[in-house]
């Protein structure tokens, strides 16, 4: 005969993460957020990820696709558990589907969430370096880079030069290497930029970031350096991160 016997903890439950948990939306297609995350969060803080199907080729029209698939994704991360931020991460697709109609996809499902995205976060960013003159650097086409440049332009920045590899494929995005974006983004900036932007999600640029500052000797912002960093502002987590550039590093207070 089966014995089954009922055993108790003998130490109190521990509350996992109980200085920041993040919800990150993530695109079906991306290979790159958590890897870049994982980096950049300290450990007593943890992200938990759920995906919204996108598809390519990488266009305004086709990222705008995702919208009807966000407020069941944001409903999918940890259910009946209090989140501190949840991230919609794609920045092509905030531009496409607009900043304040994703917080409300997001909020259909989970109200009262702060919620941020690589827009967002890069506007933060820019106002913490008082930064008003940027350059950009994409994976993305010319046609998505003008849909970008033009956001940044509505928002009071001006765009002084944007940059992209030209592709459509954003799986593809991520294989990019490391060195060819420093190189890139070191090439293209503006001389009289303040600040340099990197878009993208899919994009390995905090592997650069401060290789890139110390060549350019300006503030570098990407879009998955502002959301962890714009997250955890949110989340009231305000020790620094060394080793992802000036934001990271002296902007967490």
């Amino acid at each position: 005969m089966l014995k089954s016997t009922r055993v108790s903890p003998r130490q109190p439950l521990e509350i996992l993460y109980p200085t920041g948990r993040i919800g990150v939306i993530s695109l079906a297609t991306d290979f790159n957020i958590e890897a870049d995350l994982q980096r950049m969060y300290p450990q007593d803080v943890g992200f938990f990820t759920t995906r919204v199907r996108n598809v390519n080729p990488l266009t305004i029209e086709n990222l705008r696709t995702m919208a009807p698939g966000i407020s069941a994704a944001a409903d999918q991360i940890l259910p009946g558990t209090d989140l501190d931020a949840i991230i919609y991460a794609c920045t092509s697709g905030t531009v496409a589907i607009g900043v304040d109609e994703i917080t409300r996809l997001v909020h259909e499902t989970r109200p009262g969430v702060p919620v941020t995205n690589p827009v967002t976060a890069a506007l933060a960013a820019f106002e913490c370096f008082s930064a008003k003159r940027i350059s950009i650097l994409t994976p993305y086409t010319e046609a998505v880079n003008a849909e970008v440049a033009a956001f940044f332009e509505s928002q009071g920045i001006e765009v002084l030069n944007i940059a992209g590899f030209g592709f459509e494929d954003d799986t593809a995005m991520t294989y990019i290497t490391p060195q060819d974006i420093a190189e890139a983004a070191i090439e293209n900036c503006d001389p009289a930029a303040d600040l340099m932007f990197i878009s993208c999600t899919a994009l390995r640029a905090s592997l650069v970031l401060d290789q890139v500052e110390q060549a350019l000797d300006i503030p570098v912002v990407s879009s998955n350096q502002a959301l962890a960093w714009h997250s955890l502002k949110l989340a009231g987590h305000s020790a620094p991160v060394a080793g992802f550039g000036r934001l990271m590093n002296a902007h967490l207070k």
